[in-house]
């Protein structure tokens, strides 16, 4: 029985660690048969105030779990425990 999460991947235009971000958080949550979401922080004002220097940003079920960087072996590791 697979756990549910709220995975979320904040990210900005033009950022490129977003793009290899976004292709990490695409690979796991496919791979495990879960779906995220991905939010432009420079449309959410609060959000922008507090990720700006953090882009990427992963969220599951709300907290910050990684930024920059997303290490896929850790990623698979939060969704499956």
């Amino acid at each position: 029985m697979s756990t549910l999460h709220e995975i979320q991947l904040l990210v900005r235009q033009g950022c490129h660690l977003c793009e290899a971000a976004r292709s990490t958080v695409s690979e796991v949550t496919g791979r495990l048969g879960m779906q995220f979401t991905e939010l432009d922080i420079d449309s959410n004002p609060q959000l922008l105030e507090r990720h700006h220097e953090e882009v990427p940003v992963l969220l599951i079920n709300g907290e910050v779990r990684d930024f920059w960087t997303i290490d896929p072996a850790r990623l698979e590791r939060l969704l499956t425990s």
